[in-house]
């Protein structure tokens, strides 16, 4: 392996939904925790359907990964992955109250999205609490059907033969405002959490009309995740091309002690 691998054992803590991409065929992004620096990283791209099942690891899996600073991403976080590597250590699970999961993610709670969005340049990816929480949607944006077929097309002859992804016809967001910051003006994300979207997907079968369906989605994200008996908070992170803009990886909600 070239000298600039390194080994690294992270708490994968987020997936994202798969997109295609025309440099690296179909790839998920991935967040979690440095073991070691008890920081948070990214690792892209992992091209998630074509890893062999032993390597597909679930949320709070402790995986092993050779990693290296990518030369078209200057985020902080940001780490290319040798897919090839990946070896599944343990899955940390929920019990005591996610006692083993808190103990790693904790240390790594930001004071707030205000101040994560005031180190924006230096600082994308972010975990911190958030207060006065909702839960809404919207119709999404038309997505490039044509162009998106055309990253399957040039996969190479030796990827795995997919479909490409369903783009499912609603932009779900939360809207909340931050604990720790009195003037917090308030903040309004997509979530891009791939079980949102898988939610979506298994769901509409048994959940009709849409209008049950969506709200079945809501209680899910908000009335039980977000329960005032929980302790919640956000993963967050920015697109590489501009830095200011933020989206939900995912939601971290042990319950609340005694």
């Amino acid at each position: 392996m070239n000298g600039d691998w390194e080994t690294k054992k992270v708490l994968v803590t987020v997936k994202a939904y798969p997109n295609p991409s025309r440099k690296y065929g179909e790839t998920v992004c991935v967040a979690g925790i440095d073991l070691k620096t008890n920081k948070l990283i990214r690792l892209y791209p992992i091209p998630f359907r074509d890893l062999d099942n032993e390597k597909r690891f679930k949320k709070y899996s402790i995986i092993e990964v050779q990693v290296k600073k990518p030369s078209d991403d200057k985020r902080p976080e940001s780490f290319k992955v040798n897919a090839d590597s990946i070896k599944i250590i343990e899955v940390l699970g929920t019990k005591d109250k996610w006692e083993a999961r808190k103990k790693i993610v904790l240390p790594a709670v930001d004071k707030s999205m205000c101040g994560i969005l005031a180190k924006s340049e230096d600082k994308s990816l972010g975990i911190f609490r958030p207060k006065n929480i909702d839960f809404v949607w919207e119709k999404g944006r038309p997505k490039d059907e044509v162009s998106r077929e055309s990253c399957y097309a040039q996969l190479s002859f030796f990827n795995k033969e997919k479909k490409s992804p369903e783009v499912i016809p609603f932009d779900f967001r939360y809207r909340f405002f931050c604990d720790n910051e009195p003037l917090c003006p308030g903040h309004n994300y997509s979530v891009i959490d791939w079980e949102i979207v898988q939610a979506y997907r298994d769901w509409r079968w048994k959940y009709k009309p849409e209008s049950l369906l969506l709200e079945k989605i809501r209680q899910r994200w908000l009335t039980s995740m977000c329960s005032a008996k929980n302790d919640v908070y956000f993963y967050v992170g920015n697109l590489k091309r501009f830095r200011d803009k933020f989206m939900i990886l995912g939601v971290f909600y042990p319950p609340k002690s005694a």
